[in-house]
């Protein structure tokens, strides 16, 4: 049977982050939770089991680890797209979806988030 499109995904990738505009956010980095999607349409990723045959994304979390190390970002907006700048650099997906979150913000709440979803 013939697959139309895979996704690959990160899931709740928990990354400490210099961001935010309030100056107890400037004070100290935060837990920021990264969610990613990306589809590739007609994939044949069942060829058989070697890495060549597939995506190796671990590029992702090496990648954004580098992206954060020694940058403070305002805005959750700023980060996605920088995200997705990473992804799209693979020049594989049709579709991508990132969404950051801060669990730590309000008490009352379980977490305030953003998505950015970017369709060739």
């Amino acid at each position: 049977m013939p697959i139309s499109a895979s996704k690959f995904f990160l899931k709740d990738y928990a990354v400490p982050v210099s961001i935010g505009i309030h100056d107890f956010e400037k004070a100290r980095r935060q837990t920021v939770i990264i969610n990613i999607e990306m589809y590739l349409e007609n994939a044949d990723v069942n060829r058989n089991d070697n890495i060549e045959n597939t995506i190796n994304y671990d590029f992702l979390r090496s990648e954004i680890e580098i992206l954060v190390k020694d940058r403070h970002f305002n805005l959750q907006e700023t980060l996605c797209n920088e995200i997705i700048s990473i992804c799209k650099e693979k020049q594989l997906f049709s579709k991508i979806i990132v969404s950051t979150s801060k669990p730590d913000i309000y008490e009352d709440c379980d977490t305030v988030g953003f998505e950015v979803i970017f369709d060739k």
